[in-house]
C-alpha cells in the first residue's frame, strides 16, 4: 500500500496545484539580510545580520551586511527573522471539519493523502518548516513524508508515527462502538493487547518507515467512553513500546492526561507526554528527573472548548461532557512545568493555520515570549531529534527561516502573521 500510494503523489499533486515550485529563484548562494535575528539559541537578538546559505545550508552568521560576489541577497532589512518554527503534534491526513471517526470510515487512503497534501503546504506557508505528525494512517504519512523530500509537494520537514497504538477498547480504538460491519482492517495494527503485541507493533512502524511511535495510554477528551485520567495501557506493554522502539533507534511519544497515566509513562521511559493535562507538581518533579518532554497542546483544548460551543453535533454526548467539565483544565498547569525545569516543546493538535495561535496561549498562561520561541525551535528541534539540522539559525543547519515585521518579543501574536518563509535555501513565501 505504502509503495503505491508514494506513486500516485505526484499526480495527486499535480492535480491538486501543490507541486514544490519555490516562489523565487533557485539561486545555490543565498545572503539573507537580517535587520533584527532571533537565531534560536541565543539569548537575546542580534541586530544588522547576514545569513550565507549555500545549497540549502547554513554556512556563515555574521554582523554587518555583507553582499559576497555570486549571491543572491534577499533583503530583510525592515524585519524580524527566526528559524523555521517546528509543530510536535499534528495530524496532516486528517480532516479536522468533519466528525473524527466519520472522516475515517468514509474517506479512503488517497483522499487522506490528498488531505494530507493541502494541509503540509497551508502549515508551511504559515511559517511551520518541520513537523512531528503523531497519527495518521501509516501508509498515507509516510508516502507524504516522502514526497515532500522528493520535492513532489511543498511541506514541512517530517517526522512521522504511523497511526498512534490503543489497547483495545481504549482511545484511539477506532471500532469502540461501531457497527463491526464498519470496521476496516488497517484499524488491527493500531491496536494492541500485551506486551508481545506491542514489540510486533512497534518492529512494523519501523518496517513501514515511521520515525517514531505514538502510544495512547489514556482515555481521550473528544472520544467516546473513556476516561481521560485513566490509564488504560499497562506497564508491561509500555515498557516493551519503549525497549523495542529505542532499540530501533525511534522515540516514543505518549497521549496521557491523567496523573497516573503520564508519570507510569516517564518512569518507564517514553520520551514525550502529549497534553498531560492533570499533570501536577509531583508529575513534573519526576519528568524532569527523567528527561521526558511535555508537549501541552493548549490549542487542543482550545479548539475542543469552541468546538463544543458551536457544533456539540460533531461531538459524542460523552465528549461533550468530558470537554466541558475537563477540557477547561488544558494548559493551566505548563506554567508549573516551565518554572520546574521540564523540557517543554511547542505542539498544537490543531488544524494546519491555527498552529502558531498556540503563541498566543503560553503568552497567557505565562510563558516569556523568547521561551515560547526556543519550545518551537531550539527545543523542539531536540525532541524530534535534529538540532543539528532543524531549530536554529547556525552553520551547518538547514536554510529554514521566516519573517515577521513586528517584534514576537513585544507581541508574540505576530507570528500568526508570517510574511516570508524559506525552506532549504529556496523562497516559499514573500
Amino acid at each position: 500500500m505504502g509503495n503505491r500510494l508514494f506513486g500516485v503523489v505526484g499526480r495527486l499533486a499535480m492535480a491538486a496545484g501543490v507541486l514544490c515550485v519555490p516562489a523565487a529563484s533557485f539561486a545555490k548562494d543565498v545572503v539573507v539580510h537580517a535587520g533584527r535575528l532571533i537565531d534560536g539559541v541565543s539569548a537575546q537578538p542580534r541586530e544588522r545580520v547576514s545569513i550565507l546559505i549555500h545549497d540549502g545550508v547554513i554556512q556563515e552568521v555574521t554582523g554587518g551586511y555583507l553582499a559576497p560576489a555570486g549571491y543572491e541577497v534577499v533583503d530583510l532589512t525592515g524585519k524580524t527573522v527566526l528559524p523555521g518554527l517546528i509543530d510536535c503534534h499534528v495530524h496532516l491526513s486528517i480532516n479536522f471539519e468533519a466528525p473524527i471517526i466519520n472522516y475515517l470510515v468514509k474517506t479512503p487512503p488517497t483522499d487522506q493523502l490528498v488531505t494530507g497534501i493541502s494541509n503540509s503546504r497551508a502549515l508551511l506557508e504559515r511559517g511551520f518548516t518541520s513537523a512531528r505528525d503523531v497519527s495518521g494512517y501509516t501508509p498515507v504519512v509516510v508516502s507524504l513524508k516522502k514526497a515532500i523530500n522528493a520535492n513532489k509537494v511543498m511541506g514541512p520537514r517530517l517526522w512521522v508515527s504511523g497511526g498512534m497504538i490503543a489497547p483495545t477498547g481504549g482511545h484511539g480504538d477506532m471500532s469502540m462502538g461501531l457497527d463491526p460491519a464498519l470496521h476496516k482492517p488497517e484499524w488491527d495494527d493500531n491496536v494492541v493487547s500485551g506486551p508481545e503485541n506491542a514489540i510486533e507493533l512497534a518492529r512494523s512502524r519501523h518496517k513501514a518507515g515511521a520515525d517514531l511511535v505514538k502510544i495512547a495510554i489514556s482515555g481521550g477528551m473528544a472520544s467516546d467512553g473513556d476516561d481521560p485520567r485513566a490509564m488504560l495501557m499497562t506497564d508491561d506493554e509500555i515498557k516493551a513500546f519503549v525497549d523495542t522502539a529505542h532499540a530501533l533507534g525511534m522515540k516514543v511519544a505518549a497521549h496521557a492526561h491523567g496523573k497516573t497515566s503520564v508519570e507510569h509513562a516517564a518512569a518507564l521511559g517514553v520520551d514525550s507526554i502529549e497534553h498531560g493535562t492533570f499533570a501536577d507538581a509531583e508529575t513534573f518533579k519526576l519528568m524532569k528527573a527523567k528527561g521526558t518532554w511535555f508537549v501541552p497542546t493548549l490549542q487542543a483544548g482550545f479548539d475542543l472548548g469552541n468546538l463544543a460551543a458551536a457544533h456539540p453535533e460533531m461531538l459524542s454526548e460523552s465528549g461533550r461532557q468530558k470537554i466541558t467539565t475537563l477540557g477547561r483544565l488544558t494548559g493551566q498547569n505548563v506554567l508549573t512545568a516551565y518554572r520546574m525545569g521540564v523540557r517543554i516543546a511547542f505542539g498544537t493538535d490543531t488544524r494546519p493555520g491555527q498552529n502558531a495561535h498556540e503563541f498566543v496561549l503560553l503568552a497567557k498562561a505565562g510563558i516569556p515570549p523568547m521561551a515560547a520561541i526556543q519550545m518551537a525551535t531550539l527545543h523542539a528541534a531536540e525532541l524530534i531529534g535534529a538540532p543539528d539540522k532543524v531549530g536554529s539559525i547556525q552553520p551547518g543547519r538547514f536554510g529554514d527561516l521566516i519573517a515577521t515585521t513586528g517584534d514576537p518579543l513585544a507581541d508574540i501574536s505576530v507570528l500568526e502573521h508570517v510574511e516570508f518563509v524559506m525552506k532549504g535555501g529556496d523562497i516559499v513565501k514573500q
